[in-house]
């Protein structure tokens, strides 16, 4: 794994920490959690979560 996709990773994690976080406040919906975890997939691409969630690299 390369500095860059490492750093991905990290970003997406602490990404979605903090949107499971307002998830758990009620401050969103499932459905808003839902849109923000494609997004933030989409963004940074990170390869663990991606085999994770079973959806495409591409």
């Amino acid at each position: 794994m390369s500095e860059k996709q490492f750093q991905a990773e990290k970003l997406y994690y602490i990404s979605v920490s903090i949107a499971k976080s307002m998830l758990e406040k009620n401050i969103i919906d499932k459905e808003l959690f839902t849109i923000i975890d494609t997004k933030l997939l989409e963004k940074y691409r990170p390869i663990s979560a991606v085999l994770l969630s079973g959806k495409p690299l591409t």
